[in-house]
């Protein structure tokens, strides 16, 4: 049940990420093993959400190579990576489709089933979702 409640806070932007200790100076970035390990999260998000029934039509068409880039892009640099995205907003990515708020919860439960396939640590994923969680205002198209 709390696991259901952090999730449904998460999605609509109640929750915030936790604070970074003071004694380090490491970023969310750094904690998550760097670069390689967002990639190898989000090749398995990229497969996992293609195969999901809930949502898996709205990435038929998609380039799984290329989407893969672009996540990693984006969770490296707001995460405090070096990365710079270099993808469109997320009001323009999903202008046009229809993306209700089941359609991101189900997109949620599949990163946070990668998250959990790549041993990211339970304390790294809230701070992860927690910044991602806002885009759900430009995400969903159908309220």
């Amino acid at each position: 049940m709390k696991k259901s409640l952090m999730l449904i806070a998460l999605c609509v932007g109640l929750a915030q990420p936790a604070l970074a200790s003071t004694a380090t100076a490491t970023t969310l970035y750094d904690k998550l093993g760097g670069k390689e390990s967002i990639r190898a999260v989000m090749d398995d998000f990229v497969s996992r959400v293609a195969a999901d029934p809930r949502i898996g039509d709205q990435f038929r068409n998609t380039n799984a190579i290329r989407l893969s880039a672009l996540l990693t892009e984006q969770v490296c640099e707001a995460t405090g990576g070096p990365c710079k995205y270099a993808g469109q907003d997320m009001k323009s990515a999903h202008a046009g489709m229809t993306i209700t708020k089941a359609h991101f919860n189900a997109l949620v439960e599949v990163l946070i089933a990668s998250m959990q396939a790549k041993g990211v640590p339970f304390a790294l994923q809230t701070d992860v979702l927690a910044l991602l969680a806002p885009m759900h205002r430009d995400v969903i198209t159908v309220k």
